[in-house]
């Protein structure tokens, strides 16, 4: 429901978009095929990975599923919240939030951006991530847009 959800609101914006699912809903999204998925991208479509790798039993698989994905050039974590803190902000009003940060930086300070492997998985294949909060309406357009939104982790 979530990639529909941002696939409706891409495609208000005149994005081009696709929803691939990696378990298979005929009538909802197309089935992921990575070859089709990069051919979409080519064709300068966003391509909006749902369903995570499609192995139900495994957990986190949703969030694995992200750094696993070729060809992306970017992973967009929406959240409750408008980036990455030093602490969490809802317990300390004092909590700094960071704008940019490198891969390196959030594992020394041992900041809780998402699931440790989906993580690793897009620091290896050098994927930045960008956190952002998606209950603001407008950031899920400005950051499509690439206007700055969140917190953007990247190589070192």
């Amino acid at each position: 429901m979530n990639g529909l959800a941002l696939q409706s609101e891409l495609e208000a914006l005149n994005v081009p978009t696709r929803v691939q699912t990696a378990i298979e809903m005929k009538n909802v999204a197309e089935s992921f095929i990575r070859r089709r998925a990069m051919r979409h991208l080519e064709l300068g479509r966003v391509v909006i990975f749902v369903a995570g790798t499609g192995n139900p039993f495994s957990p986190r698989t949703r969030r694995r599923s992200a750094g696993q994905r070729d060809g992306a050039e970017v992973i967009l974590k929406a959240t409750k919240v408008d980036g990455i803190y030093d602490s969490d902000p809802k317990k300390n009003p004092n909590a700094v939030r960071y704008e940019t940060l490198t891969f390196g930086e959030a594992l020394t300070k041992r900041l809780q951006v998402m699931d440790a492997t989906a993580f690793s998985l897009c620091m290896d294949n050098k994927v930045p991530i960008i956190v952002f909060d998606m209950m603001q309406r407008e950031n899920i357009r400005d950051v499509v847009m690439g206007k700055p939104v969140g917190t953007i982790v990247s190589g070192d």
